[in-house]
């Protein structure tokens, strides 16, 4: 179906009233004008993007693809709400078949200042589902058969996932309930430790758990994709090596040519691939920064696609943008800014090396990603590879099949 979506018109809570129900926010725009941008084609390559799009499966490995705030300083508040709204206009018209939402994860802090709290998790998967209860476009995913159905009927598929298993806890059973809940995709850890291994921003890395062994055991028996996104090297390693069944790096790029904690080294990437891995390149709210590209946007981020595609080979490589609807570059501004003055108790350690992910450092000059700014510009992907002279068969892989096929052995 392309994007010859079949959406009704249906708005986020739209069977609720506003400051009645729950407390209002005046929500930004989905597309801000000024900052739209569309890799331009000729007629003829126009005609083939259609085609492209019309018949390949598009999957989306990671987005939070909601509506923020217009005043982006207000997204804590909203969060603290426990309430989403998913921009479903916007997403009709993306192209894209199946969405892997994450959801507030971390800023899911209805009842504590550091978010992962199982019922705040619960919560927000909760709502999320009352409000797809009350429409009729997109489909709550739970197998790959809802992925083809809702390519071959004009609808949306929506895969619930979390970034990080925190949640948790030291409850394995608690696996078995997000997967009853329709989770399909897990991260071990979010950039901090937990029970399960330890995260990109610690000092050490102690690997994988003897509890995240058992927990990638039971997702493997489950069917639940085991991500490792946010993950330490060493721990990233041996869950890949734990795992009977492929993993994915949701949104991740190369540290070879974006050299921080948050990208992945060749080691990791290859290990990924041998096990018929799938790496999601991402772009966030940063922007993917290269010797090459230094502003980063959609040139920079095709030049991770192109590096990983050299490096594990073109079976293993896809697409995790991880952006959303609203200032996301502004969104980091905030949430940094939160996280230092806080009160949430953080303290810099003398010992850790001086290079690390630092957020404002890199979005102190970045007002938008040009190219990949919200997820409806996911097609800029697919009209940059046609631009680049890639084949229809590589584009379908990079798109969508590389991913599907992934989704059929695991799940």
């Amino acid at each position: 179906m392309g994007r010859n979506k079949k959406y009704s018109g249906y708005k986020a809570y739209q069977y609720l009233e506003p400051g009645v129900d729950y407390r209002e926010f005046k929500l930004r725009e989905a597309i801000k004008k000024e900052w739209a941008y569309r890799v331009p084609l000729s007629k003829t390559e126009e005609e083939r993007f259609e085609e492209l799009m019309s018949k390949c499966i598009v999957i989306d490995l990671h987005e939070h693809p909601c509506l923020y705030p217009e005043d982006i300083s207000q997204a804590w508040e909203l969060c603290r709400e426990g309430r989403e709204f998913m921009a479903y206009e916007a997403l009709a018209s993306s192209g894209i078949d199946a969405i892997f939402d994450n959801m507030m994860d971390g800023e899911s802090i209805i009842t504590s200042k550091n978010g992962w709290k199982w019922t705040d998790i619960i919560h927000d998967l909760g709502m999320r589902l009352c409000d797809i209860a009350h429409q009729d476009f997109v489909i709550h995913c739970k197998k790959v058969e809802d992925i083809i159905e809702a390519h071959r009927t004009g609808k949306l598929a929506w895969i619930a996932a979390l970034e990080s298993a925190s949640c948790i806890e030291n409850e394995l059973d608690r696996i078995d309930v997000l997967y009853g809940l329709g989770i399909r995709s897990m991260g071990i850890c979010y950039s901090e430790s937990n029970m399960l291994g330890s995260g990109l921003n610690e000092l050490r890395d102690g690997g994988l758990t003897d509890f995240g062994y058992d927990a990638v055991r039971r997702m493997n028996k489950l069917g639940m994709l085991i991500d490792v996104s946010h993950a330490g090297d060493q721990t990233a390693l041996d869950t890949i090596e734990t795992s009977d069944k492929p993993i994915v790096i949701s949104h991740a790029g190369a540290r070879a040519l974006t050299p921080n904690k948050r990208m992945f080294p060749d080691e990791v990437l290859q290990a990924l691939a041998e096990k018929g891995g799938v790496i999601g390149i991402e772009t966030a709210g940063f922007g993917l920064r290269t010797k090459k590209h230094p502003e980063g946007g959609l040139e920079g981020y095709m030049e991770h696609i192109e590096y990983c595609i050299e490096l594990m080979g073109i079976d293993h490589v896809g697409c995790g943008p991880d952006t959303l609807y609203g200032d996301h570059a502004g969104l980091y501004r905030v949430t940094e800014m939160r996280r230092r003055t806080g009160g949430f108790g953080h303290y810099e350690r003398p010992e850790k090396p001086a290079e690390k992910f630092d957020v404002e450092e890199l979005v102190k000059d970045v007002q938008y990603i040009k190219g990949l700014e919200n997820p409806s510009e996911f097609e800029n992907i697919p009209r940059w590879l046609i631009k680049h002279g890639y084949s229809d068969e590589e584009i379908a892989k990079i798109i969508g099949g590389n991913a599907l096929r992934l989704l059929k052995e695991v799940w």
